[in-house]
């Protein structure tokens, strides 16, 4: 049996959270048997209480939700594991795409140069310093080790030069700031690649590139499409065999990576993410993508 896991609203736990009801319905038209678990106690460290809806059987578990963190996703893992429902992707699997220093070997030279340093307390601004010698006076962006501030572009996310200490040091700290709590695991610094840019969000002006959300199981393209929707449409598509020979390089069962068109026409790869934590593009893509998936999990 497979059980696809949604969160619950946090005050009627019995009905599906408003963001997944396309999701949720579309699971049952294909048949997927669903339960609702507590995202927010999971969260609190309360996981008796947040899988208290999910039935005990044995079976694999796919979890459609809002994201979680490692240790959070670990506890969440042996609390259903104790019910007899195993999660698709065990911890070490979702830690490996969730957090980028983790998959970053097995993407470079795919993916734009980065280095990261672990946070804890207040940002060593000389051991930033450090991390950024190898962009020489190149642009940057700044993220963690799973999320940006990319709708922040110029104040928390994209630096011009990174030998510019004083820019540096401003859009790292409004990042810090931004992130709060958040903050995951530490500071992340990316090479800035010119990307064939298609669009302007109509909120933050950020630049919108030509890019694609690719979903994979088992090895497999499960479902791909314009990241940005109809506001940034790529003029064309990347080569399925160079995503599958990355893909190979990747030891989790269900994943998503989001690729680029960098303005030389070469594809490069943004990100990876755990595919149970990843958004669909667009929600009238619900009922492919679990039609889709009921064909890998027959």
């Amino acid at each position: 049996m497979t059980l696809v896991l949604f969160c619950s609203q946090t005050f009627t736990p019995r009905e599906v959270e408003p963001d997944f009801a396309e999701e949720y319905a579309a699971a049952k038209e294909e048949s997927f048997a669903s339960a609702l678990i507590d995202h927010t106690k999971i969260t609190r460290g309360d996981l008796a209480d947040a899988v208290r809806g999910v039935p005990a059987a044995l079976g694999i578990g796919v979890y459609r939700g809002w994201m979680l963190r490692a240790a959070d996703y670990h506890a969440f893992y042996v609390a259903l594991a104790e019910r007899g429902v195993s999660l698709i992707n065990d911890p070490d699997a979702y830690r490996f795409c969730h957090h980028l220093p983790e998959c970053y070997p097995a993407l470079a030279g795919e993916t734009p140069r980065t280095t990261w340093l672990p946070v804890r307390g207040e940002v060593d601004f000389e051991r930033v310093f450090e991390q950024l010698r190898p962009f020489g006076s190149g642009p940057i962006i700044v993220k963690d080790f799973v999320k940006s501030q990319k709708h922040y572009w110029h104040e928390a996310c994209f630096v011009p030069h990174a030998d510019d200490r004083a820019a540096v040091e401003g859009v790292v700290r409004r990042f810090v700031e931004l992130q709060g709590d958040d903050l995951n695991g530490g500071l992340v610094f990316r090479e800035h690649v010119p990307l064939r840019i298609v669009g302007r969000h109509p909120r933050s002006a950020m630049p919108l590139a030509a890019e694609l959300r690719t979903f994979w199981f088992d090895g497999e393209l499960l479902l791909a499409h314009p990241y940005w929707g109809e506001l940034a449409q790529p003029p064309t598509m990347p080569s399925i065999d160079w995503m599958r020979e990355i893909v190979r390089r990747v030891p989790s069962r269900f994943f998503t990576m989001d690729v680029a068109l960098r303005e030389d026409g070469r594809w490069t790869v943004i990100e990876l993410g755990d595919g149970q934590v990843a958004g669909l593009p667009a929600p009238e893509l619900a009922r492919d993508f679990y039609r889709q998936l009921r064909k890998a999990m027959p």
